[in-house]
């Protein structure tokens, strides 16, 4: 990408630290992208460029990237009829399911090149609406007939060219699945390109080992107890280096549950806390449907439970329970999975309005030491996606990452505005995007709401899906 990466400085009139808003804080950053210094209460150096509203970048905890290119196209009711969860049937309606399938025949035939350009085109989006680094849940790691490439972290390798590229944090995640269903189902044919062991998986994390850098880690992902056995999730937990990120898919739908009850006679989240040391490297994708027991043994556990409820919500999953674990002292963070949304903004919000209309009350998303839901929304989406990341990531300090926000302070919705409701405006009011200018890795990446690459970029997306679509039928 044109923009590079050289040591600077940002004066803010207000910035959010970890403690809250600070006044006249001046940022300094090194040429490997990592803060130097934040000093609030400064004075303005001169020739030093300034801004009024400063933000630390989100964190995207859960992406399927090559998912942006299926965007809008699933919208169809009863439109495939050969699902064995037919949609044609009025008690078997469309459903996370049949959506599944329609998926996996969009990826058949997806290159290698064609995964970097989508995701590059992601990215992009990504950054321009606030988020800063992304975690890679990465499945898709055979070619269209289910071979090993001659590299067999070739599509790994692309994600992290395409990250790179755009300028964004990345934490990569490739992902063990060697199984279609409960009972060690043989995958289907439509699956194996997914296809991996626990071996496989660590000799991908062990090929990108060299690209690790500030802007770079590396950890794994069991995609689901339904394709990975306890005893190969145990076994890539151990084997993986210390402190790595460990993500899962878990509790999504309720079919899920039936099924993990049927063969294990447990709850998902239940059977893999009572096999599996949960701790804080482990993020819980979804875990939509737990119960009370389960939401304090994630509590307990450290670990950060990745919310999508922009993709939650389009494929019907339901709604987590979030009161319950904000009460229990819970972790969490956001991610935008299938894609259908990239704004971290839109994630906060239905992730606080599913509450209320869940509950029929107003302003759930609160502790007793937070009471502004847009300022415990994105603090705790910070501190729960850093965690998530493997990252130094979420928080405004020396030696942290120089990721940050810079949000459009002329906008009308952010006019008069007091500092203390800056973030319940940026997130529940209206639908302009405010984020202007974005620092990320310390290369300003986006600049007066543009991707300093854009153009380039969309070129190449646009020209990757004409030849998709080809292979959508």
């Amino acid at each position: 990408m044109s923009a590079s990466v050289n040591p600077g400085a940002l004066f803010a009139r207000h910035t959010l630290l970890a403690q809250g808003w600070a006044a006249d804080v001046l940022l300094e950053w090194d040429g490997a992208g990592n803060l130097l210094a934040v000093t609030p209460g400064a004075a303005a150096p001169p020739g030093v460029e300034q801004a009024q509203l400063v933000l630390p970048g989100m964190v995207n905890l859960h992406s399927h990237a090559f998912q942006r290119a299926l965007g809008g196209l699933t919208e169809t009711a009863g439109d495939n009829p050969h699902n064995p969860h037919n949609p044609h049937n009025p008690h078997n309606p469309d459903s996370f399911w049949t959506w599944r399938d329609l998926m996996y025949r969009f990826a058949r035939n997806i290159t290698p090149g064609q995964i970097e350009a989508i995701a590059t085109q992601l990215f992009t989006e990504c950054l321009r609406h606030g988020y800063t680094a992304v975690c890679e849940f990465h499945y898709l790691q055979r070619a269209p007939g289910g071979s090993v490439y001659p590299r067999p972290a070739e599509t790994a390798e692309r994600i992290v060219a395409a990250a790179r590229a755009a300028g964004i944090g990345l934490t990569m995640l490739p992902v063990l699945y060697s199984h279609a269903g409960f009972g060690e189902q043989a995958l289907r044919g439509d699956q194996q390109r997914f296809r991996s062991d626990p071996a496989q998986v660590l000799g991908i994390v062990d090929a990108l080992e060299a690209e690790r850098c500030g802007q770079l880690e590396v950890g794994a992902a069991p995609h689901s107890l339904r394709a990975a056995t306890i005893a190969q999730i145990r076994e890539l937990a151990q084997t993986l280096p210390a402190g790595r990120p460990l993500h899962i898919h878990i509790a999504e739908q309720e079919d899920e549950v039936r099924q993990c009850l049927a063969a294990t006679g447990m709850r998902p989240l239940r059977y893999l806390a009572e096999h599996v040391a949960l701790d804080e490297r482990w993020c819980l994708v979804h875990a939509t449907h737990i119960d009370a027991d389960e939401v304090d043994r994630v509590a307990r556990s450290g670990a950060v439970a990745g919310l999508c409820p922009s993709t939650e919500a389009n494929l019907g999953d339901g709604l987590y329970p979030l009161a319950q674990f904000i009460a229990a002292g819970g972790r969490f963070g956001i991610g935008s999975d299938s894609h259908v949304s990239q704004s971290p903004v839109e994630e906060l919000r239905w992730l606080e309005y599913g509450q209320r209309l869940r509950h029929q009350r107003r302003n759930v998303a609160v502790s007793p030491s937070q009471r502004r839901v847009g300022d415990f929304l994105w603090q705790g989406a910070l501190a729960g996606g850093a965690q998530a990341s493997g990252r130094k990531v979420g928080v405004l300090g020396a030696g942290m990452r120089a990721d940050l926000l810079v949000l459009d302070s002329e906008h009308p919705n952010l006019e008069g505005v007091a500092v203390d409701d800056v973030l319940g405006a940026f997130i529940f009011a209206g639908n302009d995007n405010l984020v202007r200018d974005v620092l990320a890795g310390g290369r300003w990446v986006v600049r007066d709401a543009r991707h300093v690459d854009q153009d380039a970029i969309a070129r190449r997306y646009k020209q990757t899906l004409v030849a998709l679509r080809e292979y959508r039928s």
